[in-house]
């Protein structure tokens, strides 16, 4: 089955498909790139996808590729997240991902919240509400996870403070 390589730190300036592929040419010709662009200006996004055939390929080219210079810049090569569903986004839009050591997990992005429509009237009511009590709570309120993450919120703090315990 085949495997989809993320190749990141591009540079950000035009690049051409043929010059990623002859970079990878000890590879093989079972390989297959493919840069992402952005629509407007034609210049690279900063980073690329690369297929290859199998998991042991993949493991071998990401051991090999990742950290070689590419004009000039080391290149990142690790496992492609797959895409989520249902967000409708266009094919090649970088996973959001975080990498310890060769481990890839997935940091979800935070939904959006409904907004609540704003009460007509002057500053008066703005004022009165950071006066006294109103404040305090509206200050509490942004220090509160939302219940919805809180779980990965724990694991993201968890993942940096093995990081910075390692450094």
């Amino acid at each position: 089955m085949p495997v989809r390589l993320y190749v990141g730190n591009l540079p950000k300036e035009p690049i051409e498909r043929q010059a990623l592929q002859e970079m990878f040419a000890e590879a093989g010709d079972s390989i297959t790139t493919k840069v992402i662009k952005d629509r407007k200006t034609g210049k690279c996004r900063g980073f690329a996808f690369v297929t290859v055939p199998t998991d042991e390929a993949a493991d071998e080219f990401i051991e090999k590729y990742n950290g070689q210079p590419f004009m000039d810049s080391p290149i990142r090569v690790e496992k492609a997240l797959p895409r989520s569903k249902g967000k409708g986004k266009e094919d090649g839009d970088q996973p959001q991902s975080s990498s310890e050591e060769g481990a890839t997990t997935t940091v979800p992005a935070p939904a959006p919240t409904p907004k609540a429509k704003k009460s007509g009237g002057g500053g008066a009511k703005k004022r009165g509400r950071s006066q006294g009590g109103g404040g305090d709570q509206r200050n509490n309120e942004s220090f509160q996870p939302d219940p919805r993450w809180a779980g990965e919120l724990a694991k993201l703090k968890e993942m940096l403070a093995a990081q910075t315990s390692n450094s």
